[in-house]
């Protein structure tokens, strides 16, 4: 295959999975948010609030609101990500006011956040995995994350939704949709960051110690999985130290601190979540 060809057909694998986003987005409006008057952040949440006192239909007043930000994600972010954002707005739009017209499945305002918060994380996860956003604040906080890297976009999200969340409780002056409202968005972080960083079902262990030697020979011989030195140097002492690199699977974490305390009970060590492990005693690295 050409790597023309290879290309339409990655771009139309990306819209593809940006209108399956959307429509799950939209299916978690009509059928949770909007009939109990929850907000879940974002354009579409400040949307919600003003279709209950006017009428105005949700994915147009979204559209409106969106469309500044679109001249600066293309400028930022590039032609590609912000043709994919207008895209998704565009077809949330639609999805929301015409295509996905489902009735209320609850009246209970916590099965509305609950779930309906995992539908949204679960669309707004697709879209995102896909190269795009359906603007509003999603799109905002991509931009907002272009210049300060070291905040996820998902924090940047909880925060401009709480503000949307803010205004809500406000104007409905309902301190119960308020905080289902903040249940729906933390629920809805949770599901994003699983969809884009997938299960942490490893550990990664970076140790410390005057006696990295013994170590490693055991977590070798009595563990049986590899061990990697990193070159380190103490600033405070001036002096060098090897760094063990182990990474395990969660069942053997408490074996592996185990390890350490028999081997050295003044090692230092630093335990990190691993999101995904390929390679040898994990996940094959041809596997897709």
């Amino acid at each position: 295959m050409k790597n023309t060809d290879i290309k339409k057909s990655k771009l139309l694998l990306d819209y593809l999975g940006i209108s399956i986003g959307c429509m799950i987005m939209a299916l978690s409006f009509n059928s949770f948010f909007v009939p109990s008057k929850i907000a879940p952040g974002g354009f579409s949440g400040l949307a919600t609030v003003l279709y209950h006192f006017t009428g105005f239909p949700i994915g147009i007043v979204t559209l409106i609101l969106t469309i500044p930000l679109f001249s600066v994600s293309i400028k930022l972010l590039g032609a590609k990500f912000g043709l994919k954002s207008f895209y998704g707005t565009i077809f949330f739009s639609i999805c929301i006011d015409f295509i996905i017209r489902t009735p209320p499945l609850t009246n209970d305002y916590f099965l509305a956040s609950v779930f309906g918060g995992i539908l949204l994380g679960i669309g707004i996860g697709f879209i995102f995995r896909f190269g795009g956003t359906t603007g509003g604040t999603d799109l905002l906080a991509a931009i907002l994350h272009h210049y300060f890297r070291g905040i996820p976009v998902s924090t940047w999200l909880l925060i401009l939704d709480s503000i949307v969340v803010l205004i809500a409780g406000i104007s409905f002056r309902n301190i119960e949709v308020t905080l289902y409202s903040i249940l729906t968005i933390y629920i809805t972080m949770r599901l994003i960051d699983l969809i884009l960083e997938g299960i942490s079902y490893a550990k990664a262990f970076y140790i410390i110690s005057d006696y990295s030697s013994q170590m490693a020979d055991k977590i070798i011989n009595e563990l049986d999985r590899g061990v990697t030195t990193l070159s380190g140097k103490g600033m405070y002492t001036k002096n060098n130290k090897d760094v063990l690199l182990c990474v395990v699977n969660r069942s053997q974490v408490y074996d592996l601190k185990e390890m350490v305390r028999s081997v050295d009970p003044n090692a230092f060590v630093i335990l990190a979540d691993v999101h995904e492990v390929l390679g040898e005693g994990f996940k094959n690295i041809d596997k897709k």
